[in-house]
C-alpha cells in the first residue's frame, strides 16, 4: 500500500487506496467538455457482432456492433494505477461524446438486462466508454451486375461538435475493427474493408470516421436457383426440332416452356427493386432465355406453315395428273365451266375448230394490245418476273430443312451468346 502526501492528493489517506464516485463527481459539471485548452481526442474501435441483412429493395443493411470510445478528462483523475469500473446507469453523471450514425435509418440500445454500457475510469483521466448498438443503415447498391455482384458500404461516426471542440481519430487504424474477417453471411463474403478519417462539411466542418466493407456476393445460389432452370427451358425448347412435324400435339408443349420462363422471371424480381434505372445482368439472362425459348416456337410455326404448304402443291399436282392420265384414257380433257363447276364439257372432234379459234382470238388479243398500250407489255412483265423471284425467295422447297439447320443453329447461338455475357459480367 501506499500513502499520497502531496498538497494536490492530501484529501487522501492511507485507507482510501480507490476514489469513490463521489469524491470523483465533487464540482464536476457534466455539461462542459474536458480540456478547453484545445479539442477533445476521442478514439474509436468497433466489434461488429453481426450484420443480420442486407436489403436490396430498401437499399440498407442491419448490423449490431459494440461502439468503443475513448477520451481523456482531466477532472476524474485519482493517484495510483488503478481502473474504476462504473455502473452504466451513471452514464449521466459524466461527459459523453455525442456520437451518432448519420446514414442510419433506424437504431436502438440494447437493453436486456440492463443498459448494455461499459464505463472505466483509469487513473490518468482517461475514460472508456463502450455500448452495444444494432442499427439499419442505408448502402446506395449498384444492381446493374446482379447477381455477380460487388457492393461497397459504410459505416460512419459523425460528432454534434464541431472539429474545434472533439477530434476522432481511429485508436489501431485498420485494426480498430473486428469482426469482419468472421463473418459468416447468407449471400455476401467479406471481400475487403478499410478505415478512414474525413470531415463532414455542413455549415462548419465536423470530425467523421468512415469504415468502408466491400461485399461480394455468392453467385452459386443464383445459378441454381435460376440460371440452372432456364437453360434447361432452353433446351427442351429444342426438343421439338427432333419431332415429326405432323406430331401437332408433341410440339405444341413449347408454349408451355414459354410459360414457365414467365413465371421464373417474374420470380426473379420479387426480391428486387422495381426501378427502372436497374436493368440488372439476370434479367439479360432470362430475356436471353426467353428469346430462345420463342424463337423454337416460332421455328415450329413456320416449319409447319411451309409443310402445310407444300403438302397442298403436292396434292394439287398429284389431282391435276390423275385428271390428265384419265382424260387421255376417254380421249378428252375436261375442262370447267365458269357458271357450272362440276359439268365439263367434251371436246374430241371439234379441236381443230377450237384450234382456229383459239388462235384468232390470241392474234386479235395480241394485236388489240399492241394497238391500245404498245410501251406497257415490258414494264407488265418486268414486275411480274420481280414480283416471282420476290415470291420464291419466301418458297422453302423441303420444309424438313428447317429442323434441320435449327439443330444446329439454336444451340450455336445460345453458346456463343452464354460466352459473351458470362465474359462481359465476370470480368468486365
Amino acid at each position: 500500500s501506499c500513502a499520497f502526501h502531496s498538497n494536490h492528493w492530501g484529501e487522501w489517506n492511507d485507507s482510501q487506496l480507490l476514489p469513490t464516485i463521489q469524491k470523483l463527481m465533487k464540482g464536476y459539471n457534466r455539461y462542459l467538455r474536458p480540456n478547453f485548452n484545445g479539442p477533445v481526442e476521442i478514439g474509436m474501435s468497433l466489434d461488429i457482432a453481426s450484420i443480420d441483412a442486407i436489403s436490396e429493395i430498401n437499399m440498407d443493411y442491419t448490423a449490431t456492433i459494440f461502439l468503443r470510445q475513448r477520451w481523456r478528462d482531466a477532472r476524474l483523475m485519482f493517484p495510483g494505477n488503478e481502473s474504476v469500473s462504473v455502473d452504466g446507469r451513471l452514464v449521466s453523471l459524466l461527459w459523453i461524446p455525442d456520437t451518432f450514425i448519420p446514414d442510419s435509418k433506424r437504431s436502438f440500445l440494447h437493453d436486456v438486462t440492463v443498459e448494455n454500457r461499459l464505463i472505466r475510469i483509469f487513473s490518468n483521466g482517461t475514460v472508456l466508454y463502450a455500448l452495444s448498438i444494432t442499427a439499419t443503415i442505408a448502402c446506395n447498391m449498384d444492381l446493374t451486375k446482379y447477381p455477380m455482384d460487388r457492393q461497397v458500404c459504410t459505416l460512419q461516426l459523425e460528432s454534434g461538435y464541431n472539429l474545434q471542440d472533439v477530434v476522432f481519430y481511429w485508436t489501431r487504424g485498420n485494426d480498430s475493427v473486428k469482426g469482419l474477417n468472421t463473418l459468416r453471411l447468407a449471400q455476401y463474403s467479406v471481400e475487403s474493408y478499410y478505415t478512414s478519417v474525413s470531415e463532414a462539411v455542413y455549415e462548419t466542418n465536423y470530425p467523421k470516421l468512415v469504415l468502408h466493407f466491400a461485399l461480394r456476393r455468392n453467385v452459386l445460389f443464383f445459378i441454381l436457383e435460376t440460371y440452372v432452370p432456364s437453360i434447361l427451358l432452353v433446351v427442351l425448347s429444342w426438343v421439338s426440332f427432333w419431332i415429326s412435324q405432323s406430331s401437332v400435339p408433341a410440339r405444341t408443349c413449347i408454349v408451355t416452356t414459354v410459360l414457365t420462363m414467365t413465371t421464373l422471371m417474374m420470380g426473379a424480381r420479387t426480391s428486387l427493386p422495381n426501378a427502372n434505372c436497374f436493368i440488372k445482368a439476370i434479367d439479360v439472362y432470362l430475356g436471353i432465355c426467353f428469346t430462345f425459348i420463342f424463337g423454337a416456337l416460332l421455328e415450329y410455326a413456320c416449319a409447319h406453315f411451309y409443310t402445310m404448304q407444300h403438302q397442298t402443291i403436292e396434292d394439287l399436282y398429284r389431282d391435276l395428273l390423275r385428271e390428265l392420265s384419265e382424260s387421255n384414257g376417254n380421249g378428252s380433257i375436261p375442262i370447267v365451266n365458269s357458271s357450272q363447276p362440276n359439268q365439263s364439257v367434251e371436246i374430241g372432234s371439234t379441236a381443230e375448230d377450237s384450234t382456229e379459234q383459239s388462235a384468232n382470238s390470241d392474234t386479235k388479243n395480241h394485236t388489240g394490245t399492241k394497238e391500245k398500250a404498245p410501251n406497257q407489255g415490258c414494264g407488265l412483265s418486268s414486275v411480274r418476273d420481280a414480283s416471282r423471284k420476290a415470291a420464291s425467295v419466301f418458297i422453302v422447297e423441303n420444309p424438313h430443312n428447317i429442323d434441320r439447320y435449327a439443330r444446329t443453329v439454336f444451340p450455336t447461338a445460345f453458346l456463343f451468346v452464354n460466352i459473351l455475357y458470362w465474359l462481359y459480367y465476370l470480368f468486365l
